[in-house]
């Protein structure tokens, strides 16, 4: 090799090393970075007690040396903003009253390039219960769904003790849609207990839609009534919360009265009738209030009825929403509330009223939640 062929030799050797070095130089010679080390995410806690009240709003730093996102997994907690960049942020963490009657909690998880980072946990205490029943007046029954799950892990069902069931399908004289299904026993069960409340649960199954109509097979003459409820959502639901005599015969001589009952498409409006003889919806005679209650659908309310010998009225929280006084002529076709009644939860789908406005499948499964049904007399 002359001394020509020795330089161009040391030449190509030196390019080749050069070439392989500047292809690592990056990140050094090992390899790309993976989206699970694109960053870090410090908070300056980790967890947070807030009050019940809406106002108590909260504030924690968020050091990132990334662009970050944050979600909730609780719609009653929101965190503002829900992205930041690299450095620090303060972080506002803004709740909905809780109402519950139960602490509840939320986690907000952090995410750079969709790989969560941190995690805040909140707890947040609950508003007691009012007691909206009336002077004088005593529990004597109630289902406070309390039951805990069954040995296998699912969901208890309702007491046949305390409540029978209305099945089958027709119509029910409103043009309705749903199947009633029994609750104790059909593998596609629509009543269920869990985590201290009642789900009635509308569902498609195959080309029908399956829900429950249960009864107590209890009645009572006078008393204060009342069930802590909140409403399904979406077009086609129709709940309710009311009352039918024991000795039934005809309908409307015999009497129905309407505590509660919403329809989807007119969302968080909640209505209570009587219905009788002279007054009813047939005749368009009906003594009906309609009130807006803002949060129906996303929170619990308190919906109650003071049935006694001179009057029925009704309340939302508290607040007397509809009086239908006696008028003590001894006509039954006014006044036939002198003779025991049940109490009735149900969950229609369609009908003359819940499917005025159509319906829409799509957001079924929709469920309704019952707290606690009470019934108090002197």
């Amino acid at each position: 090799m002359n001394k020509y062929q020795m330089i161009n030799t040391w030449l190509l050797s030196l390019v080749l090393f050069t070439g392989c070095g500047s292809s690592n130089s990056d990140n050094g010679g090992g390899t790309p970075p993976s989206p699970s080390d694109a960053g870090n995410i410090t908070l300056s806690q980790s967890s947070l007690s807030l009050t019940a009240d809406a106002t108590d709003n909260s504030t924690i730093i968020v050091t990132s040396d990334n662009d970050w996102n944050v979600t909730s997994d609780q719609t009653w907690c929101i965190p503002s903003p829900t992205n930041g960049h690299n450095g620090q942020t303060s972080l506002k963490i803004a709740t909905l009253s809780n109402k519950t009657g139960s602490e509840r909690n939320a986690t907000l998880s952090f995410y750079i390039k969709e790989t969560k980072k941190a995690t805040l946990t909140i707890k947040q205490a609950t508003l007691p219960i009012e007691n909206y029943v009336p002077s004088g007046y005593n529990l004597v029954w109630s289902d406070e769904f309390n039951a805990a799950r069954q040995s296998d892990g699912k969901p208890s069902l309702p007491n046949s003790t305390d409540w029978s069931y209305e099945t089958g399908n027709g119509g029910w004289g409103n043009h309705e849609l749903e199947n009633y299904i029994a609750g104790f026993s059909s593998k596609d069960t629509c009543a269920v207990i869990s985590d201290g409340t009642l789900k009635i649960i509308a569902k498609k199954v195959g080309t029908q839609v399956l829900s429950i109509r249960m009864n107590t097979q209890k009645s009572w003459t006078y008393g204060y009534f009342e069930a802590r409820l909140k409403l399904p959502t979406g077009k086609g639901t129709w709940p309710a919360f009311w009352m039918m005599p024991k000795n039934f015969t005809a309908w409307p001589d015999d009497g129905e009265v309407d505590i509660m009952e919403e329809v989807g498409y007119h969302p968080n409006y909640v209505s209570s009738s009587i219905h009788c003889a002279a007054y009813n919806h047939t005749l368009g005679t009906q003594k009906t209030a309609e009130n807006y209650c803002a949060t129906a659908q996303s929170d619990f309310h308190i919906y109650g009825c003071l049935w006694t010998t001179d009057y029925i009225k009704f309340y939302v929280d508290g607040v007397n929403t509809l009086t239908f006084p006696n008028d003590n002529t001894g006509n039954k076709s006014t006044w036939p509330f002198n003779a025991p009644f049940y109490l009735k939860l149900n969950l229609a789908w369609g009908g003359d009223w819940g499917g005025a406005q159509g319906v829409d499948e799509s957001i079924l499964p929709a469920t309704y939640e019952i707290d606690y049904v009470r019934v108090y007399q002197k």
